[in-house]
């Protein structure tokens, strides 16, 4: 029989058993699908906390502490959570604008409603003792601590680096970066980031309604423990470093000291410098802005991206190619001009010599001459192939490429190919004699001052070297991160390098460096005047001591100074010096040096904060010979 109201009830149960269905459709999307609910509801009473590692800490090679961590506090923020907020109190303790608080909560909330995100960086603890007090009042907003680096001695600038906020284009190459991660930058901070950096850790609290923590969730179960990173002895000598930054301030240039039986860099010098601490905090986007606009430029870092033509210095590795096969020897001699067409290049009066006093009063007919005899020579077939060669011997000693130095940015300088004179005079239409000036360390040639150094560590070791480096141990451990050990030879056999120091004794000794002697220690060394076609020579020096199991080889460079004995000479005599002694007796010649203002005058840069610079001198130089090389303009004028 048909019943009249089981068609209504059949409606309204299918009507009740559809609203049912919506919830719980509805339930499932909130609860499963649309994070946003249980992000929201998880904040209310749970907080997850970032613990950022401490960053390693960086010892020099005498156990001082040249990098550590100092607590600072980031400020973060929930936007959603954010009520009833005394703006006026919360401005006035973080010493805010109402628009630099708006603006700041814009981007936050832009970021994300419900998700912390940081609102103020790297408040310090004077501040946050302060602020810490009120911050129960203002609902919304909890404290975040990490460390920031301290450089204690406000030296070496370019050896440690330093360290910025990571980008966006960095978070996408790398995942374990996250927005608010730090990351090294420059210098030994760039170079062991990976073992600097440590592991972040992750802490889960409970909070109450007043923002207050109120203990850890679950005891703890599910936190991570935050890794330390590992502690750094770099090679770096800090005493020494330190000096030989006061020996450059007010000049422009560079020096580096390494030593010769480990190639640990015993100090990295490029002036003008800058002092590190000035690009650490709150601070580091206004203070960088000042020291790129300086056009000193204190940021470039001389002694790895410069390049110099080396002058009298390269002098030593042109004979010593020569000397490697047959062409000259001891007591080979020259005349005392080098006649090119209707040019000559002659020297001071001087007797008749061989090669060793020509290194002695760094006779230039002599190593033109050397030259000639290498590239020229008819046993080669050519003067390309005799150039080929001789090239080639020149790179052995880490000219014209990077030597490997544990340190980012490091450039490989400039020896030109055969290709590149090829294209510029045309194939067999050049010789010796179009390009002599190479043989005296003009020309085309680039070199920095670390290559230098490395060089002069070659001849201190009779015929090799170890790869400069700046950290010697890792964690406790010797540095395993490259094959220091290992042994790199140059194309010259040991009993060739005999006469070089020889004719480098002499330079300290009776020749061109009589100013860098000092008591109880033999010296050897060269001068080099290179010549600037911009403006005033540049000032150059290299040597190692003592002669005898030697400790310490250095290069100083010195922009726009002169003849090689005036400034770059003193400065690396007293350096090592300084090394040996620990104390200088040569007061009048360091105060010289000291008080030398090498700067010009005019163009003072207004913006740069007084103090910013080491130097405390912000002014723009009349003629810079950094970063380039003559090249062809050059060499039209010597044609």
């Amino acid at each position: 029989m048909y019943n009249p109201g089981s068609g209504q009830r059949f409606v309204i149960l299918s009507i009740f058993t559809a609203v049912v269905i919506i919830f719980l459709i509805r339930l499932f999307y909130i609860q499963v699908i649309n994070e946003s609910y249980s992000v929201s509801a998880t904040n209310n009473v749970l907080r997850y906390i970032t613990d950022y590692p401490a960053r390693g800490m960086i010892y020099d090679r005498k156990g001082k502490i040249i990098a550590y961590n100092q607590a600072v506090y980031d400020l973060m923020v929930i936007p959603k959570q954010v009520k009833d907020l005394d703006t006026a109190e919360f401005c006035r303790l973080l010493d805010l604008s109402r628009d630099a608080f708006l603006d700041k909560m814009k981007k936050a909330s832009t970021f994300s409603k419900m998700k912390a995100s940081i609102f103020e960086k790297q408040i310090s603890a004077e501040t946050f003792a302060s602020f810490q007090e009120k911050l129960y009042k203002f609902q919304g907003f909890f404290v975040q601590p990490r460390t920031l680096r301290k450089y204690p001695n406000n030296t070496a600038a370019h050896v440690l680096g330093y360290i910025g906020e990571v980008n966006d284009e960095l978070i996408a190459k790398n995942p374990y970066y996250r927005q608010g991660d730090y990351i090294g930058i420059s210098g030994i901070e760039q170079s062991y980031e990976l073992e600097l950096r440590g592991r972040r850790g992750v802490r889960i609290v409970m909070v109450d309604v007043f923002n207050r923590e109120k203990g850890s969730y679950k005891n703890g179960a599910y936190d991570t423990i935050a890794i330390a990173g590992q502690n750094l002895v770099a090679t770096l000598d800090a005493e020494l470093q330190a000096y030989g930054e006061k020996l450059l301030q007010n000049k422009v240039g560079s020096l580096v000291a390494i030593e010769p039986q480990t190639g640990e860099i015993l100090a990295m010098i490029s002036s003008p410098g800058y002092d590190p601490n000035l690009l650490v905090g709150r601070v580091r986007s206004k203070n960088y802005a000042y020291l790129l606009r300086d056009p000193l430029k204190p940021l470039f870092n001389r002694a790895m991206q410069a390049y110099y033509p080396p002058g009298s210095t390269f002098k030593l590795t042109n004979a010593l190619a020569a000397l490697q096969e047959g062409l000259i020897h001891t007591g080979t001699t020259f005349p005392h001009s080098f006649v090119v067409g209707s040019k000559s290049v002659k020297c001071h009066p001087h007797p008749p010599i061989a090669l060793e006093g020509a290194i002695q009063y760094s006779c230039n007919p002599y190593f033109c001459n050397t030259f000639r005899t290498f590239i020229d020579n008819r046993k080669y077939g050519s003067s390309e192939k005799g150039y080929r060669l001789w090239r080639e011997y020149q790179m052995s000693f880490g000219i014209g490429k990077k030597i490997g130095v544990d340190m980012p940015h490091e450039l490989k300088g400039l020896i030109p190919s055969v290709e590149f004179y090829d294209k510029y005079y045309g194939s067999g239409r050049w010789r010796a004699s179009t390009i002599y000036s190479l043989g005296i360390g003009q020309g085309e040639l680039g070199i920095n001052p670390m290559q230098m150094a490395n060089i002069i560590c070659i001849i201190a070791n009779k015929g090799f070297y170890y790869t400069p480096h700046v950290i010697k141990q890792i964690g406790g451990k010797a540095n395993l991160t490259r094959n220091l050990a290992e042994k790199h030879y140059s194309m010259v056999d040991a009993k060739n390098f005999d006469i070089i120091q020889d004719g480098m004794q002499r330079v300290v000794e009776a020749g061109t460096a009589r100013i860098a002697r000092f008591d109880s220690v033999t010296i050897c060394g060269k001068t080099g005047t290179a010549q600037n076609p911009h403006g005033k020579d540049h000032s150059l020096f290299v040597a190692f001591a003592p002669r005898e199991n030697p400790k310490i080889a250095i290069a100083v460079m010195v922009e726009n100074a002169g003849y090689g004995a005036t400034w770059a000479a003193p400065i690396a005599s007293l350096m090592m010096e300084k090394y040996f002694n620990d104390s200088i007796k040569r007061h009048e010649l360091e105060e010289r040096m000291f008080n030398g203002y090498l700067l010009p005058l005019e163009n003072k840069n207004p913006e740069i904060p007084s103090g910013s610079i080491k130097d405390s001198s912000q002014v723009k130089p009349k003629a810079r010979g950094n970063g380039t090389t003559a090249l062809l303009e050059n060499r039209r004028n010597k044609r």
